[in-house]
């Protein structure tokens, strides 16, 4: 009796064994889960405390021991040292919207990080991922489909001021927000010079961004043409200034050619020590006439490793000649000045032909705040159809600053450019967060099941935008988003946070506070995407 008795639980402890291996099994991609949305929700809230106009700045020091100090989103997750590949993902997304949008960079990851706190809830509710996963691109899309309505059409040619101001609001939460007097209409000139009038897209390569230390931030200005930071040379008393010039763009040295390898030709009589020389003045005295001889007046020169790009002797001849010498061009400008200018690059000065040179009304060194420039105007192009080019000239006191507002430029650049793709603006200060929410939150309640539940705390999580925004402009936030959310179910569809007034107000079109519709849209979708990539991984494993 008491053998049958021992034996019971031996037999229910083996019984129980499997199941209980199948229940540690489900239990690993819980965990993997939970640590990849504590991670990024790490991520998300290192940098919630830099959105809006009162957003903080961060120091960021680098690995080389440079300092860079700003509140771009995506700069400060490109110089984050992160370890955690779902971490990672967070600047991917950033990088994503950066060149999708060029604005917005800050809001997608904290809407990223709000999303996979919703996650967290629903999944501790037992709901399985996928379906949280595709409730939620549901909700994005209907989100898109609300913004779009919310959205003012404009017409880009005639509403120059409602550029303005949306550039002017991207502006607002950068260190050079004091500035952006100057800087948004700059901005908007700049990429409606390069726009065509029936062009749907623009590219932001085309306008060349120059940073000159010296001078204050006001002094920054656009030039309808090419600027070079490389000096004339003049050494042998070459011209400084050119009208109705003819550039050429060499790629080959103009000095004697040297042997492959360290010789060293030793020469005991002066009679060849002057053929030597006689020889090298008469090659370079050769390649001057056949530049001369193609009606060349201003040669720019490829910075050269191997040998002088151009030696003395050659400068000497040049200055004779009339032809004004710009040298030491690098590389990676080759292409931008090609396309600029008209010109084909000239690797062999056996190519070197009247055709391949590039016209403009005035070529002329200035000198400008204790620092000189080159400035290429009034390009002539030979093509009808070329896109012509831009250069802003960005002057500052220190590199840190002329960083920063390079970086200011190129994000006030990018909402202009959004505006030419999607030619409509929406409110800014959270007014689309609040009213989608608002919207998502009822037709939750018309959905049955799951989804319902899922669309609610996606509704929720909007939220994090308006809460954020009031929290880092020292205001209560529970009070100002309720308050929104009043002025919204009584139809105030534009009701928002107004930084200037200390609180909220009833029309943010009226307040000028103004984005990009693309930059909303463009955030909630590649949210979505990113939340749904997260909760598709059940397991981490490292390759050797």
């Amino acid at each position: 009796m008491s053998a049958s008795v021992m034996s019971t639980p031996r037999a229910t402890k083996t019984t129980a064994s499997p199941s209980n291996s199948v229940f540690k099994n489900k239990e690993k991609p819980q965990e993997v889960r939970k640590a990849n949305i504590i991670a990024a929700r790490a991520v998300a809230d290192s940098i919630r405390t830099s959105l809006g106009p009162k957003g903080m700045d961060k120091m960021i020091k680098t690995s080389r021991g440079e300092v860079v100090i700003s509140n771009d989103g995506h700069t400060i997750l490109k110089e984050m040292a992160l370890l955690h590949p779902v971490a990672k993902m967070l600047v991917e997304v950033s990088a994503a919207q950066d060149s999708e949008a060029g604005d917005g960079t800050t809001s997608v990851v904290i809407l990223t990080g709000a999303l996979l706190g919703a996650c967290e809830k629903l999944l501790s509710m037992g709901i399985h991922p996928m379906l949280i996963a595709e409730s939620f691109q549901n909700a994005a899309s209907r989100c898109v489909e609300i913004l779009d309505e919310m959205s003012v059409k404009i017409d880009l040619h005639k509403d120059k001021d409602a550029l303005i101001r949306a550039a002017s609001t991207s502006l607002s939460s950068k260190i050079v927000s004091q500035y952006s007097s100057i800087l948004a209409p700059l901005s908007v000139d700049c990429v409606l010079r390069i726009a065509s009038k029936n062009s749907e897209n623009v590219d932001l390569k085309n306008i060349r961004l120059i940073k000159k230390v010296g001078g204050t931030i006001d002094d920054t200005a656009m030039v309808d043409g090419v600027v070079l930071t490389q000096t004339v040379v003049k050494q042998a008393g070459g011209p400084t200034r050119m009208e109705k010039a003819r550039i050429g763009l060499v790629q080959f040295q103009i000095s004697p050619p040297k042997p492959d390898t360290e010789n060293n030709i030793v020469v005991n009589d002066y009679r060849q020590m002057d053929k030597i020389l006689k020889e090298e003045r008469a090659y370079l005295l050769n390649i001057c006439k056949k530049i001369k001889k193609s009606k060349c007046n201003v040669l720019l020169i490829q910075k050269s490793i191997l040998r002088d790009a151009v030696n003395e002797l050659a400068l000497h001849f040049l200055a004779k000649l009339k032809i004004m010498v710009i040298k030491d061009i690098e590389r990676e400008e080759i292409e931008f000045l090609s396309r600029s200018l008209g010109c084909k690059p000239i690797s062999d000065v056996e190519l070197f032909t009247e055709d391949r040179l590039g016209s403009a009304d005035l070529v002329e060194e200035i000198d400008s705040d204790g620092s000189k420039i080159v400035e290429i105007t009034g390009i002539q192009h030979k093509e009808e159809h070329t896109t012509p080019t831009v250069s802003v000239v960005i002057r500052g006191a220190n590199n840190m600053v002329l960083d920063e507002t390079e970086r200011s430029i190129h994000d006030s650049l990018c909402v202009v450019h959004c505006l030419v793709k999607k030619s409509a603006l929406i409110a800014g200060g959270g007014a689309p967060e609040i009213e989608t929410s608002r919207l998502l939150m009822k037709e939750a309640r018309a959905k049955e099941g799951v989804e319902s539940f899922v669309w609610q705390e996606f509704a929720q999580s909007l939220e994090i935008i308006p809460t954020t925004l009031a929290e880092n402009a020292g205001l209560n936030s529970i009070k100002v988003v309720t308050e929104l959310r009043a002025k919204h179910e009584r139809g105030e569809k534009y009701a928002a946070i107004s930084v200037r007034r200390s609180g909220t107000t009833s029309d943010a079109v009226q307040e000028h506070i103004l984005q990009p519709l693309l930059v909303n849209t463009s955030a909630i979708t590649l949210s979505a995407e990113c939340v749904k990539s997260i909760l598709r991984i059940d397991d981490i494993t490292f390759s050797r």
